[in-house]
C-alpha cells in the first residue's frame, strides 16, 4: 500500500465502515494502523485469557439477566405480562434448543467481538414470533438494496438462506446505526501484540528459560568439526537440564539474547491485559489483572461505573433492539420488554435493611412488599401503608387523640 493510499484511506470522508452505502455493510476498518499484523480471529483471540475474561464477564452478567415483559395499562401502570406469547419466548424459551442465558450468550458473544449479532426469528401466520435462533455473525452478510430496504445472506456449509429485515433480530454496536463496528478487527494491533509476548513467553519457558547463545572456540574448525560441536552443544541453547555439559579447549559460551527483564517481558504482559480490558470496558480486576485495586478496596464504586457505563447502555439496546425489530406494530402497543438489573444492583442485606425501613416509614412501600424482595411471604396486616408517626395507618393520620400513660408521656397512637 502506497503512503499515498493509506493517507487517503486513513482520512476518508465516511471511511469504509463509517459511512453510508448501499451493497454489502463493512464492520472493518478501511486500513491496518499496524501494517503485517496477523487477522484477529475468535477463535484465535479467545485464546487470550483476558479476551476470554472479558466477553466471559459481560456476557455472562448479561445473559444472567432476567427479561421481562409487561403489559401497559395506561398513565404509567403496567403488569407483568406472565400469560403472553412474548413472555414465552423472551422470558422461558426462545427456541426449542436453548435456555435463555444460553440463547443470550450466544448473542453477546458475537455483538462483543464482531460488532453485530444476529437471530433468525420463526414468526407465526399472524406474524407474532415464537423462536429465535442465534447466527454467527461470521456467516451472515447485511446488504442494503438500492431501494434502502435490507437484506440478510446466511450462510451454513454450501446452503444459502435469505432473510428479509423483519426476520432478523439484528444487535448493533458502535458503527454507523446500519452496522456495527468489529471491535476485533478494530483492535488487531493489541490482539497482536499481546498474543507476540505470549509466544516469547512460551518460546522462553519452552527453553527451560535459558536463551541463546553462541559458542566461542580458540582455533578456527573445518566444517565436520563445526557441525560435530553443535549436535554436541546444541541442548545448552535448547534449555535441557538434563545434562551436565564439560566445555574443553578454552571453549566459552556466552549469551547473546536479552533477558526477560532487558525484554520487560512481564511489564509489556501486564499491560498487554489492561489494553484488552480498555478495548471492552471492563475493569481489570474484574480479569483477575494484578497490580490494580482489589476485591475489597473500593470494589463497590467499580461495580457501580461498570454498570452505568457497560452493562446498563447494553441492557438499553438489546431492550430497543427486541422492542423494534421482535414484536410486531399491534404488540408494541400493548407490551414493552426489558432487562431487570434488580439483581445485580442487589445491595448487602445491612444496606438493603436501611432502605426497606426508610422506604416503609415513609410511606413509600408496604412490609409485604418488602418482604416480597427478599423472597418472604406476606404477613397479615402487611398491606398497609405506614408513616413515621409510629408506624401507623396513613388512613389514621390526623384522626389521633394523645393521651398520656403512666409515664405522663403522650401516647399517639389512642384515640
Amino acid at each position: 500500500m502506497s503512503l499515498t493510499s493509506w493517507i487517503t484511506g486513513w482520512f476518508r470522508f465516511g471511511g469504509l465502515s463509517t459511512g453510508d452505502r448501499t451493497g454489502t455493510q463493512l464492520s472493518q476498518p478501511g486500513s491496518a494502523l499496524v501494517e503485517s499484523t496477523r487477522p484477529a480471529v475468535p477463535d484465535g483471540a479467545l485464546q487470550i485469557s483476558a479476551v476470554w475474561a472479558c466477553v466471559q464477564v459481560i456476557a455472562s452478567i448479561i445473559s444472567s439477566l432476567p427479561l421481562f415483559v409487561y403489559q401497559e395499562k395506561g398513565k404509567g401502570l403496567r403488569d407483568l405480562a406472565r400469560d403472553s406469547a412474548l413472555w414465552a419466548l423472551l422470558h422461558d424459551s426462545p427456541n426449542s434448543r436453548m435456555t435463555p442465558m444460553e440463547f443470550w450468550g450466544a448473542m453477546i458473544l458475537n455483538l462483543l467481538l464482531r460488532g453485530n449479532a444476529y437471530a433468525r426469528i420463526d414468526r407465526s401466520p399472524n406474524g407474532e414470533a415464537y423462536a429465535l435462533w442465534p447466527m454467527s455473525a461470521d456467516q451472515v452478510e447485511m446488504v442494503v438494496q438500492s431501494d434502502g430496504t435490507v437484506t440478510y445472506y446466511y450462510r451454513i456449509g454450501s446452503d444459502l438462506a435469505v432473510l428479509a429485515e423483519a426476520n432478523v433480530l439484528h444487535l448493533k454496536g458502535l458503527g454507523n446505526g446500519t452496522i456495527g463496528l468489529s471491535r476485533l478487527d478494530y483492535m488487531r494491533a493489541t490482539v497482536d501484540e499481546v498474543a507476540n509476548g505470549q509466544t516469547a513467553a512460551n518460546r522462553l519457558f519452552a527453553n527451560g528459560g535459558k536463551p541463546t547463545g553462541v559458542l566461542m572456540v580458540d582455533q578456527v574448525l573445518n566444517k565436520d568439526q563445526r557441525d560435530r560441536i553443535k549436535a554436541n552443544f546444541e541442548e545448552l541453547a535448547s534449555g535441557s537440564t538434563s545434562r551436565l555439559f564439560v566445555l574443553e579447549a578454552n571453549m566459552k559460551y556466552q549469551q547473546v539474547n536479552m533477558s526477560p527483564n532487558d525484554m520487560q517481558l512481564l511489564t509489556t504482559r501486564q499491560f498487554g491485559v489492561e489494553e484488552i480490558c480498555r478495548w471492552f470496558g471492563v475493569p481489570p480486576v474484574m480479569v483477575g489483572h494484578a497490580n490494580v485495586t482489589t476485591w475489597g478496596s473500593g470494589v463497590e464504586q467499580i461495580l457501580d461505573g461498570f454498570y452505568k457505563t457497560v452493562i446498563g447502555p447494553a441492557l438499553v439496546n438489546l431492550g430497543q433492539a427486541v422492542r423494534k425489530r421482535v414484536m410486531t406494530p399491534a404488540q408494541r402497543v400493548r407490551y414493552s420488554a426489558e432487562f431487570s438489573a434488580d439483581a445485580l444492583l442487589r445491595a448487602n442485606l445491612k444496606d438493603r435493611s436501611e432502605i426497606y425501613s426508610k422506604m416503609v416509614q415513609n410511606g413509600l412501600k408496604t412490609r409485604n412488599e418488602c418482604r416480597q424482595l427478599e423472597n418472604d411471604p406476606p404477613i397479615p396486616g402487611g398491606d398497609e401503608l405506614t408513616a413515621q408517626i409510629n408506624l401507623a395507618p396513613l388512613a389514621l393520620l390526623g384522626k389521633m387523640k394523645p393521651t398520656g400513660d403512666s409515664n405522663g408521656t403522650q401516647d399517639p397512637l389512642s384515640q
